[in-house]
Formats: structure tokens, sequence, C-alpha cells
């Protein structure tokens, strides 16, 4: 046991946690006035429930033994036999501590979920959506991750440093699936989706910058070598992410923005997940220019001849920029930075991690395509998963929870 360590996976739990929040002023910030309480409110209510099944049974299932390698047991349900001493996962803090970090991911996956239906998904069917979703997806896709004697991490050797897979991946795919099975909003392609304020997309998006040290670098979970490596290639990443959006912004409208600007180095920060606490930090600058131009045609070209609608681009910025990020961990992993890496990446003469990062990607794919549909076929038995016309054009803040967050704007929308 290590204080420092402790110590410092307090910290990184705390940091996690705040991009919930963050998340919610960032996608609070990108829709109309009469529906910014209703997204944050998407975002913050997850801190709840999230943690109670965590407590519950998520961590149990997500770590506790294996079962085929798909999930595992309910061996430490309630947290019984989570203690003080140190764990399976992490030799050098109390085994508490690391189902605390976890918890934390748990939590803010399944809110980046709700970017994509923002404005017209009714808030019992989300809330429905969510528990079953957490339990259908998001435990197992943990457990096969990061689990003892997990299929996609322990048995096919695939790596995943702080949740490419388990996080932006299934998040953005499951976003998508939902978007599609909602429909579009009303008047979508016909009227403009005013952002309605700026300044909080980019509070929200430093409040993400901040958190993520503690995503990647805590991913460590140890305050060692590896955790500062970790924070070094984040930060780097996203940096070049954003310098690469704002290029992107001036050739395409002659101008940076602001918006872009913060969207891209967010993309740097889910581009790097994975690769992390793997890749050399040359190879995140590459990550961190590339994830920009391919998610911006994501969110253009790809979105509109679609024509999927995709309200906040959970889809384009998570699953897009997940994808990348798995597949370049694929080809940049040195695994003299990690020995957790079997192999070393595809640039340096090796084959092997970098097909096992293919089969991961299509498996966290189809896992969250089949989930999803499932889920909300079930919501859907018991809960309209879609608002009304009038309650859409009235807006979800007054419809769903009764309060305006602008009540003097009157009109406006």
């Amino acid at each position: 046991m290590n204080t420092g360590d402790t110590g410092f996976m307090l910290i990184a739990s705390a940091m996690v946690l705040f991009m919930t929040p963050g998340l919610a002023f960032f996608y609070g910030g990108l829709v109309r006035r009469k529906n910014v309480l209703n997204t944050m409110m998407s975002s913050v209510f997850i801190m709840g429930l999230a943690s109670a099944m965590w407590v519950l049974a998520g961590y149990s299932l997500s770590f506790a033994g294996n079962t085929g390698g798909i999930i595992g047991t309910l061996k430490w349900i309630g947290l019984n036999g989570v203690g003080l001493e140190a764990g399976p996962y992490a030799g050098t803090i109390p085994h508490l501590a690391f189902a605390m970090f976890q918890m934390m991911f748990a939590i803010i996956t399944p809110a980046l979920i709700t970017g994509a239906v923002a404005g017209r998904m009714k808030f019992k069917a989300l809330f429905a959506f969510i528990a079953l979703w957490s339990l259908v997806v998001y435990y197992p896709l943990a457990h096969m991750v990061w689990g003892e004697g997990g299929l996609l991490g322990a048995v096919l050797g695939s790596v995943d440093f702080a949740g490419g897979n388990v996080v932006h991946i299934s998040s953005g795919i499951s976003g998508l699936v939902l978007s599609i099975m909602l429909g579009k909003r009303h008047g979508f392609n016909k009227v403009s989706y005013r952002i309605h304020n700026i300044p909080f997309v980019v509070l929200g998006a430093a409040i993400l910058w901040f958190g993520w040290f503690g995503f990647n670098a805590g991913s460590a979970l140890a305050a060692n070598g590896l955790a500062v490596h970790a924070f070094m290639t984040s930060n780097t990443s996203a940096a070049f992410a954003m310098l690469s959006w704002m290029l992107v912004d001036t050739i395409k409208n002659g101008k940076p923005t602001v918006v872009g600007a913060v969207t891209g180095a967010v993309l740097g920060l889910v581009a790097i997940t994975p690769g992390a606490g793997f890749v050399p930090i040359w190879a995140s600058m590459i990550i961190g220019a590339a994830v920009s131009p391919i998610c911006y045609f994501a969110m253009s070209a790809v979105k509109k001849r679609l024509g999927y609608d995709d309200a906040l681009d959970a889809f384009g910025c998570h699953g897009i920029g997940g994808i990348w990020g798995g597949i370049a961990t694929g080809i940049f992993t040195k695994s003299s930075i990690n020995s957790v890496a079997r192999w070393d990446g595809l640039i340096f003469g090796d084959y092997h991690l970098f097909l096992a990062q293919l089969i991961s990607i299509v498996v966290t794919i189809a896992i969250a395509i089949a989930g999803t549909v499932l889920c909300a076929s079930l919501v859907k038995l018991f809960i309209p998963l879609r608002v009304s016309e009038e309650d859409e054009k009235k807006g979800l803040d007054i419809s769903q929870h009764g309060e305006s967050a602008y009540p003097a704007f009157n009109g406006l929308d």
C-alpha cells in the first residue's frame, strides 16, 4: 500500500466525476434555450443512478471473477468484500479506491450518449434506458476489456488504457443507434438549431480537459512515470487536435470558430484515451492532428449524406474519434512504455496488436448496436421513447421538468 498512490487516485477520481457536470455544460450550451435544463439534467441524473447501480451490482459484474470472459459474478454485490486492503487490479491502493475510480467511468459513459438524442427523448424513457444499457452494454464491456479473464483484454490481447472501447466507441455507437430509433427532430434540416450559449460550451470543454488528466493519468493506478506519460500524451493530443480543427475551420469557412476550437480539443482527448499509456509522445501529435479532419468529415459530409440526426454529434465525436484512437493505438503502441501491451504496434513491424485492436473495435460496435436496440425496444414496451410534437415544440425544460432556465426570454425559441 502506498499513501501517495492512494492520494493520487482520490484526486483522479474526483477529477473524473467533475467531467460529468463539465459535459452537462458542454452539451447544455450547444442546444436551444428551451432544452438546456433537460440536456444538462440528462447528464446530471446519471451521477446518482450510475453510482447507485455501481455500488449495488455494477462493480461486481464488471470486475468480480469471470464468467466466460464476458461478465463478472455477484461475488462483490453491494461492495461486499471490497475493502481497504489492496485488490487484484492495483497493488498499492485500497481495493475500494479502485472501485471508486472505475465508478466515475460508469457515470460519464452513458452521459455521452445523451448528446445524440438531445431535444426529443422522453426523460422517463431515458432514465430507464440508461439503467438497462449499463447492465447490458457497459458492465460486460468493462469486464471484457479490463476484467480478469476478459475476452478482449486478457484473451485477445487488445489494449485500452482508459476507455476507447469501453467509454467512447460504446457510447458513440449507442448514441447513433438510439438517435435513428427515435427519429429526427421536428424541423431537422429545415430550421436553424442555434447554439444558445457558447460560453457554456467553452466552460464545459475546459472542465472536460481538466478532468481528462484524472481520466487518463489516473488509469496508471499509481502516481508514477506512466501517469506522467499519459498526462503529457493527453495534453499533446488535445493541443494538436485543437490546432488542426482551427486549420480546417479556416480552410472551409475562412475563420476559426470558438466552438470548433474547443470541439477539436475534446476530440484530441477522445482519440488519445485508448493509447495514452501506450504510445510515444511523438505519436500523440499525429493522433491529435489527424482526428479533427477525420471527425470534421464525419460530422459534416457523412452525417449530411446519411441523414441521421445525431443532435450534438456524440457519434461523430466519440464514436469516430474512439475508433480512430483504437486503430492508432494498434499502430503506434510501444510495449517498452507499458508492458501490459504484449506486442509493439504496426509501425514498429508487428501486426498482432493491430489485428487485436481491429477485432476488439468490431466486437465493441456489435455489442453497442445489439445492446442499444434491445434496451430501447424493452423500454418502448412500457414508456414512449419520444416526447409528443407539442412537447418538443414547447421545449423539454417545461414539458419534462416544469422549469425554465431563462424565464426572461419568453418567446425567443
